[in-house]
């Protein structure tokens, strides 16, 4: 797979996504956006995938924003700025992307996850942040809001309240303080971070690959559903998961001691 914007590579069932702009701060603009999608797409096809990981490339950024926001603290205009979008044809929502890979995704926060950066990491399951990276939405500060899930995901990750506070105030926040409001699972060292998160992607990856995505499935499309509709969505994949290859296999490997060999059927 030829990319520019996108380093694309698969290790042992685990797919590497690594946003490849580092000298404008890995910043999304249409040949990214276009990229990722494809990306994304080749991933959901691709059965001997089981989890994902994304990260920035470079020390200081994860992803520092978008084009758009960009182009508006330059001095542009919003509307400008919109039109110069619009002239590419291409859509820049990558979080609404990432979030439909089927698998889990994991995203390897190595630095500053910024406005579309920051809805980029909210997209993903699991976020392992460096311990340098900031994170925050500076949109109001640029008149904007949030442009791509920011104000849908935060809320239902952190809570209400702080949710608002962070988008109101603009407030760009440490690692550690992301980590003590839930916005993300692990803090490490900068140089780990990546290790951390191929070493937490290579070890999902050995259990049952359809279980994994129903996982994923009950716990995204349950949030939006009461608790007896979620309870029920759990049970549905739950005995769907008895239809399998791989329940048998679990079931074997169980009783003779060994490792389970999933094939994902």
């Amino acid at each position: 797979m030829s990319k520019k914007a996108v380093i694309y590579s698969e290790q042992t069932h685990v797919a590497l996504i690594t946003l490849n702009r580092s000298r404008n701060g890995n910043v999304i603009d249409s040949s990214l956006a276009q990229e990722l999608h494809e990306v994304c797409n080749e991933i959901n096809l691709n059965d001997d995938i089981y989890v994902a990981v994304i990260t920035g490339a470079g020390e200081k950024d994860f992803c520092a924003g978008s084009e758009l926001e960009h182009l508006v603290q330059s001095g542009n205009t919003v509307v400008a700025a919109v039109s110069k979008l619009k002239d590419s044809a291409l859509r820049y929502e990558v979080a609404s992307t990432v979030s439909g890979v089927e698998k889990p995704v994991i995203a390897a926060v190595n630095g500053d996850a910024l406005g579309q950066g920051l809805e980029l990491a909210l997209s993903c399951d699991v976020r392992i942040a460096s311990e340098t990276a900031k994170l925050g939405f500076p949109y109001v500060s640029a008149g904007l809001m949030p442009m791509d899930g920011g104000t849908q995901r935060l809320p239902r990750l952190i809570g209400k309240g702080k949710a608002m506070e962070l988008i109101l105030s603009g407030d760009i926040i440490d690692a550690t303080e992301a980590l003590n409001i839930g916005l993300v699972s692990q803090v490490v060292p900068q140089k780990d971070v990546l290790v951390t998160a191929m070493t937490f992607a290579q070890n999902a990856a050995t259990k049952a690959p359809i279980a994994l995505r129903y996982v994923k499935e009950a716990v995204n499309k349950g949030m939006d559903l009461t608790l007896d509709q979620g309870i029920r969505l759990e049970a549905d994949l739950y005995f769907l998961i008895h239809t399998t290859a791989d329940r048998t296999e679990g079931i074997k490997a169980f009783q003779e001691k060994r490792r389970a060999q999933f094939k994902g059927k």
